[in-house]
C-alpha cells in the first residue's frame, strides 16, 4: 500500500477490486425512450460479458462476475451460477457474492454446499449470500471471522459486514480500524463509511491528505461511500489531485453522487491522449479508470469514447468499457 503507484484495481479483496452496472437501450449514448431495439454498442458489451465469464485467467472471470451483479443483469446468472463451482477461489467467492447481491434463490442449494467449502474465504461469501437470501442467523459467522488470523479473510469479512449495513456490527468495525494490517484497517473505513456512520469523515479526510497515491483512492471510494455533502464537498477538491489516477477516481465517485464536475478532467484526459507514452500496465489503469468515470457521468461528450474503449487491447478496459455502456441507463 505505502508506494507513491497506483496499482491496477482488480476485482474482488483478493486483487484489489473496484467496478460497476445495468441494462438500457443506446443510440449514441443514451435511449430512454423505451423502444426495445438493442444497439450495435449495447450487442457489443453484452458479447464481452459473455467472453469474461468464460475466460481463461479467473481474474477475468471474477472482474465479469461484478459487471452482472452491480449491473442486476440476471441473463447472465446461470453461467454465474456454474461458476459457483468453480476451481479458483476467488472465481467462487465472487459468485457467491453475486447469487447474494442479487437474491438469486435458484443457487441457494449450491450456496449450502458451499457453506463447507475448503476455503474460508468462500465460506464467508456463502454465508453473505445466505443472509441475502433471509437466512439472518449467518451473520454471526461473518462476525466471527474477523478475528481469523489470516488479514485477508478479516478484511473480506469486514467488507462483507458493511454490504449488509448490518448496525449491530458498528462497534465491532471500529475496532476493526485498530487492525494491525493497513487493508484490513481501510477496509474497516469503507464498510464504515458505507453504513453512513458521520463520525468516520475525519478518518476519510487524512486519508485524501495521504503522500501516498493508493490511500488517497481508498480515500475518495469511501467518500463516495459515506455519500454526504461533506463528503461530496471533500471529492470535488481531488479534482485538483496531481496524479490522474486520483482524479478519475473523485470524478467516478461525483459521478455515483449525481454531480458531474469531473467531467472536464476525464474528457482532458481523453484528449490529450496522456497514455500514449506509458508502459502496458500504467496505460491499462488509466483506461480503466477512465472507463470506470464514464460510467458513472454518464454525459453524450464522454459516451462517445466507450466504443474505442471496447477495442482497446486489454480485457480489462474492454468490460470496464462494457460495463460503462449499460450504466447508461441511470441518468
Amino acid at each position: 500500500m505505502k508506494k507513491k503507484s497506483i496499482t491496477i484495481r482488480k476485482v474482488f479483496l483478493f486483487l484489489g477490486i473496484i467496478f460497476c452496472v445495468f441494462f438500457s437501450i443506446f443510440i449514441h449514448g443514451c435511449d430512454m425512450s423505451g423502444s426495445n431495439k438493442i444497439s450495435p454498442m449495447q450487442a457489443e458489451a453484452f458479447d464481452i460479458i459473455n467472453q469474461c465469464l468464460t475466460y481463461n485467467d479467473p481474474t477475468v472471470r471474477v472482474n465479469a462476475i461484478e459487471v452482472v451483479s452491480l449491473t442486476k443483469q440476471l441473463n447472465f446468472m446461470p453461467m454465474v451460477h456454474n461458476l459457483l463451482q468453480d476451481e479458483y477461489v476467488p472465481v467462487r467467492f465472487a459468485a457467491a457474492l453475486a447469487v447474494g447481491d442479487l437474491q438469486y434463490i435458484q443457487a441457494q442449494k449450491i450456496i449450502n454446499q458451499l457453506l463447507s467449502d475448503n476455503d474460508v474465504n468462500v465460506v464467508i461469501a456463502a454465508s453473505y449470500a445466505m443472509v441475502r437470501l433471509g437466512h439472518t442467523e449467518y451473520i454471526e459467522i461473518l462476525r466471527q471471522t474477523t478475528s481469523d488470523p489470516d488479514p485477508i479473510i478479516r478484511a473480506n469479512a469486514v467488507m462483507l459486514l458493511g454490504k449488509l449495513s448490518d448496525k449491530y456490527s458498528l462497534n465491532l468495525l471500529h475496532q476493526m480500524l485498530q487492525d494491525s494490517d493497513d487493508k484490513v484497517g481501510y477496509q474497516a473505513v469503507e464498510a464504515i463509511a458505507m453504513m453512513g456512520d458521520e463520525s468516520i469523515y475525519e478518518k476519510l479526510w487524512s486519508m485524501l491528505i495521504s503522500a501516498y497515491a493508493d490511500v488517497r483512492v481508498i480515500g475518495i471510494r469511501a467518500m463516495g461511500a459515506l455519500g454526504t455533502k461533506r463528503a461530496e464537498d471533500a471529492l470535488i477538491t481531488m479534482l485538483d489531485d496531481s496524479v490522474p489516477e486520483v482524479r478519475l477516481a473523485a470524478a467516478e465517485q461525483l459521478g455515483k453522487l449525481n454531480n458531474k464536475s469531473g467531467e472536464s478532467q476525464v474528457l482532458e484526459i481523453l484528449q490529450k491522449n496522456i497514455t500514449f507514452s506509458m508502459d502496458f500496465q500504467a496505460r491499462q489503469q488509466i483506461n480503466i479508470l477512465t472507463a470506470l468515470a464514464i460510467g458513472q457521468i454518464k454525459s453524450p461528450a464522454l459516451m462517445q469514447y466507450l466504443p474505442q474503449l471496447m477495442k482497446n487491447e486489454s480485457v480489462y478496459v474492454r468490460l470496464a468499457a462494457a460495463k460503462a455502456v449499460f450504466q447508461c441507463r441511470i441518468r
